[in-house]
């Protein structure tokens, strides 16, 4: 997720479209970050032996997404609608205006990022389940974010740019957005609302990474750029399992206008993304959520499909097989996978200064696996490094735009979500 404005200097160029291109980097050095406030507040009730303490410095009721300000603001989003903003040593404020949404399972208001050019527009994107007539649809609106110390912070002028289309039951939305590194577009995950074979589906925009312009159109280099999709398609409820739902009937769902699922796809064969970030070299990172185990990490390259429901390293629910990923069956393979799942959640290329063995990670949560995890990049490989059980449920994990460490605990263990801010144990 992009977690805040990072002072990162890198150029998109072709990398996620040829994986281990080296971007060429800009010379001479950024302006040093001014440091964040301490905040005050309890310490984290973590186990011993991880190399962290951390501070409760804010509640939350079921957080889903954590993103920074370049002042220092966090934006919070909560599954049930709304919108805080949260400064150091301050209560949270309630942001007014933001659209209703269908809350419920894994569906709500989900992510939130400040636009590339925030500081001067005060534009902010956010993810969130419409309530639609046949059930709900992911949606990406903008905003602008109008606060200051006299006034209630309020969203003005909202604009949704995309509906993902095929309204209906499941939940599952992904919804992660990530900014292309030259700002001129975004990458936006797209889970499969657990109905499987639309991830394989051109003209269905779920289960797919798409790939669109600052307003929501499709961008003008995707895989198939200017082709439309069929007018209409067939809307499944969430099937038993991956065989089921190979013969599962569905209903019509016709598009309003013409289909735009066909070029906005950048990726397919996803089933739950909400991991989604680029590193210094301009790669796409995910990560999604497979079925029982199978949770993958995954470079994203233009064009590629990633199997899912044809393959996956875990199997359905109900314990039926699902074929095993293998070199040569026409599928992406993971650069990792996790049998049994960790639920990951939240995703940060680490530029901090605070963990300077961490530089040049990445650095998930994950929430059945209650852990921060973190993972060694070499180009275009990855490795596992670290993984620091937690005993709570992390559901994302940001940067300060000071290069500070900050966790989002979910809540739905029954103690209530928070913020933390982790610091080196000394």
């Amino acid at each position: 997720m992009p977690r805040s404005l990072l002072l990162i200097p890198i150029l998109f160029a072709t990398a996620c479209s040829s994986p281990g291109s080296n971007a060429q980097q800009p010379t001479g050095t950024a302006d040093t970050p001014t440091p964040l406030p301490v905040p005050s507040g309890t310490p984290a009730p973590l186990p011993e032996g991880v190399p962290f303490t951390a501070i409760r410095v804010a509640d939350f009721d079921s957080p889903f997404a954590l993103a920074f300000l370049p002042d220092g603001a966090a934006l919070v989003t909560e599954k049930a609608g709304q919108l805080q903003v949260w400064e150091v040593n301050q209560k949270a404020q309630a942001v007014t205006g933001v659209p209703k949404v269908a809350a419920g399972g894994q569906g709500g208001l989900l992510d939130v990022a400040p636009a590339p050019d925030f500081a001067s527009s005060n534009t902010i994107y956010f993810t969130y389940s419409e309530p639609r007539a046949n059930g709900s649809a992911l949606a990406l609106a903008r905003a602008k974010l109008t606060r200051g110390k006299a006034m209630a912070p309020r969203l003005d002028n909202v604009e949704v740019l995309f509906r993902s289309g095929a309204d209906g039951d499941g939940g599952q939305f992904g919804a992660v957005i990530a900014f292309a590194p030259d700002g001129k577009s975004l990458f936006l995950s797209s889970g499969e609302r657990q109905r499987f074979t639309p991830a394989q589906d051109p003209n269905q925009a779920i289960g797919k990474i798409l790939h669109l312009t600052l307003d929501g159109k499709p961008a003008s280099d995707n895989p198939d750029a200017g082709k439309v999709g069929a007018t209409s398609v067939q809307v499944i409820d969430p099937p038993e399992d991956t065989e089921a739902a190979k013969t599962a009937k569905g209903r019509p769902f016709a598009f309003d206008g013409p289909n735009p699922a066909p070029a906005s796809i950048w990726s397919s064969g996803h089933r739950n993304p909400y991991g989604l970030v680029f590193d210094a070299a301009g790669n796409l990172w995910e990560h999604e959520m497979g079925p029982q185990g199978g949770d993958e990490l995954n470079l994203i390259v233009k064009g590629r499909n990633y199997g899912w429901p044809n393959v996956s390293f875990g199997e359905n629910y109900n314990n039926k097989p699902i074929p095993k990923p293998k070199a040569g069956d026409g599928y992406e393979l993971p650069k990792l996978h996790w049998v049994p799942s960790i639920s990951p959640a939240g995703l940060i290329y680490y530029t901090g200064n605070e963990f300077p063995q961490w530089k040049g990670s990445l650095l998930m949560g994950a929430m059945s696996g209650q852990a921060l995890i973190r993972i060694a990049l070499d180009g275009t490989n990855a490795r596992k490094a670290d993984q620091w059980n937690l005993d709570m449920r992390i559901r994302d994990v940001a940067q300060g735009p000071d290069g500070s460490l900050w966790l989002l605990q979910d809540g739905a263990k029954g103690d209530g979500g928070w913020l933390m801010r982790v610091t080196p144990k000394k």
